[in-house]
């Protein structure tokens, strides 16, 4: 299959604890656990396939036991995986996290093999499997702040990004400074939530409308930003900030919310949907998302 879109990040087991009652710090409470694919390139990914498009995975996957069943799962799931970067020596990563009925308890994100595997997942950006420096890869990329700070410094500076409609997630709150050199990126959309855009912008701000002005005068190109169940926005330098209400939901599930909205922002753009539009569409996947109404 041809790709129409990269997603460039990690790539992993979810591992998934999930109660439906509250749980406060040292709880052992009956629930569910799984184990699906994840991360947030994967993630994106597969929510992409879900709208009907032809994501590739460019990432780091061993090839012990559970990098060969993973990889086989991305393939299932009509995911590109002829460019994934396979390691004889680097273990598979997995991410760990327990969700309650008051949200998201605590989370462990073992993403050391992609750290490790560093500039080696580009490599069909720039050896002409995907792309040249001469004739860089011109389609949209999905790009998540797992990579080290080092290496999404290079991509910040790089040729081979040059022509591609840059969508960028950071990995989590505590990831989220790794995004500073992208924030002025001249083709850069940068997706986070509140907590996020306060990092970035070095700012306190209460609201998702007033994070994105602050990141609008840090320099950002474009930034949308999320709040959970409060209003969300988007920013667009000389365009000004709109927002979006989420419609209300049950939630019953956090991880991967954020990926599904900026995959589903990215779809209805490209559809021809004005800013509006996308970003009314991009929250209610997010919330048909965290209510469980779809599959993970």
């Amino acid at each position: 299959m041809t790709p129409d879109i990269l997603c460039i990040g990690s790539v992993l087991w979810d591992i998934i604890g999930r109660s439906p009652t509250a749980m406060r710090l040292g709880a052992d409470v009956p629930g569910r656990i799984t184990r699906l694919p994840g991360g947030v390139a994967m993630n994106i990914a597969m929510t992409l396939r879900r709208f009907g498009m032809t994501p590739a995975l460019l990432t780091a996957i061993g090839r012990d036991a559970e990098g060969e069943e993973l990889t086989h799962s991305c393939e299932r799931l009509g995911l590109v995986t002829a460019h994934v970067y396979r390691s004889d020596d680097l273990p598979t990563d997995r991410y760990m996290a327990i969700e309650g009925a008051n949200g998201l308890i605590a989370a462990v994100a073992d993403a050391h093999s992609l750290e490790a595997a560093g500039e080696k997942i580009l490599r069909p950006l720039a050896d002409g499997r995907l792309g040249t420096e001469a004739a860089p890869w011109s389609g949209p990329i999905a790009l998540d702040g797992n990579l080290t700070e080092a290496l999404l410094a290079e991509i910040a500076v790089s040729s081979l990004f040059s022509a591609a409609d840059l969508r960028v997630a950071p990995a989590s709150p505590g990831k989220a400074g790794r995004l500073l050199p992208l924030l002025t990126h001249p083709s850069a959309t940068l997706y986070v939530n509140l907590e996020e855009a306060n990092i970035l912008a070095r700012s306190d701000c209460a609201s998702a409308a007033d994070a994105a002005e602050a990141l609008l005068d840090r320099g950002a190109g474009r930034v949308l930003v999320t709040n959970g169940g409060e209003p969300a926005a988007e920013g667009t330098r000389d365009r000004g900030v709109i927002e979006g209400h989420p419609p209300p939901v049950l939630v019953t599930r956090v991880t991967g919310a954020g990926d599904t909205f900026m995959a589903a922002h990215l779809v209805a753009e490209r559809r021809g949907a004005d800013r509006q539009t996308a970003l009314d569409e991009a929250l209610r996947a997010a919330a048909t998302y965290v209510s469980g109404d779809i599959g993970a």
